[in-house]
């Protein structure tokens, strides 16, 4: 049994191979480091040109003073950790509608009150959930903050947030909008009274205005805790494909795409909403590469939506634009690949656009700022290494106040040395030993339990 185990040990040892030590002269690109002067915490932002030429998941960056020496044996490298823009742990949570009811209302407008109990948070907005099947209404929520409930007799303090507009108006094919954005509040409830009319120019009955419309409201993230991005792509040049404006890209591997945003001319004031389509497919010369296997790689498509409404109705100003959207793709993450954003524009005039941008999540590289005039420089472009492990990052906690870093542009780097071939390792080399050496092993164990089995029979 010994032998067995001693064998596989030696099986073990031989297959292991030594992990890759990260050295400046084994990374080839290497981008400076400018690091404002002060102490403590300072952050970089990332930007698409690391990703193509890093390994994937950005698993190769590293560290290390500007002006590296390749003689030292193992130069020391800065810790740091990279931090990922998203909402804060903030969710989209809902805010239970209370108290719904009818305050009355006349033939032209019908009034609608009801209270939310909202999240034990900040929150700089809430979106009432219209009943779908509701359309071409105008209404205007006056919203006021409450530190409790009103019992019956009682008027608890109130405190006035505003009046805001929300709307329906899908026969001018302008969509709708039931989002108040209210400056930040942390009142545990809101009272809302909903005076509903039909839109202007529709034939929408009054009667369709019930409380039974109100399905019930979301409260997003607030505004402060709301995702950065950063641009991937942008182009202001656009082709016209039937119905369609269409802006193409071109992307390298693994650059991430998150949000598609749509920028207009500033003099433009028409209203619009359109339906945009983001195709992603695989480039053809990655498809056509061994590292695709031959196979091929269907186009990816999300879909969203934009718009524009800044106008009157009725004496109500409507002001809303909502230009950008969520658009995850992950046809573009280990292989380059061709990005289409196609905006519908059906029997209306082509938007008068002044660009399309393609955005990630804000990453940035976040370490301990160097004494003042020793000059860091990222390194990355070695496939092999493995993750760094850094009590930094297991520690590290994001500050308001980190100093601003920025990164300068790629470049090759000067010291890289290609690695020496490297004799392949015995195991490698003889692949039929390992399965003569297991073969062995099974024989000795077999033969081990069968002695056992006549041992216990006697």
């Amino acid at each position: 049994m010994k032998s067995a185990a001693l064998l596989g040990l030696l099986l073990f040892q031989a297959a292991a191979t030594e992990a890759p030590v990260a050295r400046p002269d084994a990374l080839q690109y290497v981008r400076d480091l400018r690091v404002p002067p002060g102490t403590g915490q300072a952050c970089a932002t990332l930007d698409a040109q690391v990703f193509p030429h890093a390994a994937p998941s950005l698993i190769d960056l590293r560290l290390f003073p500007a002006e590296s020496n390749p003689a030292v044996p193992a130069p020391h490298e800065l810790p740091y950790a990279i931090t990922l823009s998203e909402a804060a742990s903030e969710d989209t949570e809902p805010a239970h509608v209370l108290n719904l009811g009818s305050a009355g209302g006349d033939a032209h407008t019908a009034k609608i009150v009801f209270d939310l109990a909202m999240p034990d948070r900040a929150y700089t907005g809430v979106t009432l959930a219209i009943d779908p099947g509701v359309h071409d209404f105008l209404a205007t929520a006056t919203v006021t903050g409450l530190d409790s409930l009103a019992r019956p007799g009682e008027r608890p303090p109130a405190t006035a947030l505003g009046s805001f507009t929300v709307f329906d108006l899908a026969s001018q094919k302008l969509s709708r909008m039931t989002t108040l954005p209210l400056v930040e509040s942390t009142f545990p409830y809101l009272h809302v009274v909903l005076s509903v009319s039909a839109a202007p120019g529709s034939d929408a009955s009054v009667a369709r205005f019930a409380p039974a419309m109100v399905e019930g409201a979301q409260v997003p993230p607030s505004r402060e805790a709301q995702t950065v991005y950063t641009a991937v792509a942008e182009t202001a040049s656009f082709t016209g494909r039937g119905r369609e404006t269409v802006a193409s890209f071109a992307l390298p591997a693994r650059v991430p795409v998150e949000r598609v945003s749509i920028q207009l001319p500033p003099g433009f004031k028409g209203n619009f909403s359109r339906d945009v389509r983001v195709t992603a497919t695989t480039d053809p010369v990655a498809i056509d590469s061994a590292e695709n296997d031959g196979r091929a790689v269907l186009p990816e498509v999300v879909t969203g939506n934009i718009l524009r409404v800044h106008t009157t109705e009725a004496g109500r100003e409507i002001r809303t634009d909502q230009l950008s959207f969520p658009a995850i793709l992950g046809a573009n993450l280990q292989r380059g690949a061709r990005v289409e954003v196609a905006i519908e524009n059906g029997d209306d005039q082509p938007l008068p656009l002044a660009s399309v941008r393609l955005e990630m999540r804000q990453r940035r590289i976040c370490f301990e700022a160097p004494a003042a005039g020793a000059g860091l420089a990222l390194y990355y472009g070695d496939p092999n290494l493995l993750a760094p492990v850094y009590d930094y990052e297991r520690l590290f906690v994001p500050v308001a106040t980190a100093l601003a870093a920025s990164l300068g542009p790629e470049r090759l780097n000067p010291t890289f040395q290609p690695p020496a071939e490297k004799e392949r390792p015995f195991t490698e080399r003889h692949p039929e030993l390992l399965w003569i050496a297991l073969i062995a092993v099974i024989s000795v164990l077999g033969a081990i339990a069968l002695r056992s089995s006549r041992n216990v029979g006697r």
